[in-house]
């Protein structure tokens, strides 16, 4: 079932990515070539700006953010501290 969170996270990544976002929000974005590492980098910048917060240069690994639920996960714990 998809958050509000995730449903944010993938409307920001849509026009970013390679391949179609796929239903399963536990999917590896990776593995299913929607996201590449360079892709990566401008997508955790648009989810910066439509979250509203900074992701710190220490947590930039790419298993991280390997999923649609990982990266709402990520974003919403982030935005509550």
């Amino acid at each position: 079932m998809s958050t509000p969170a995730i449903q944010k996270v993938r409307a920001t990544l849509a026009p970013l990515v390679k391949a179609p976002l796929p239903a399963d929000d536990d999917a590896s974005l990776f593995e299913l070539g929607v996201l590449d590492s360079f892709a990566l980098m401008e997508a955790i910048g648009r989810l910066e700006e439509t979250f509203g917060i900074s992701v710190p240069d220490a947590d930039l690994n790419p298993r991280r953010f390997e999923t649609l639920a990982k990266i709402a996960r990520y974003f919403e714990a982030r935005r509550a501290a």
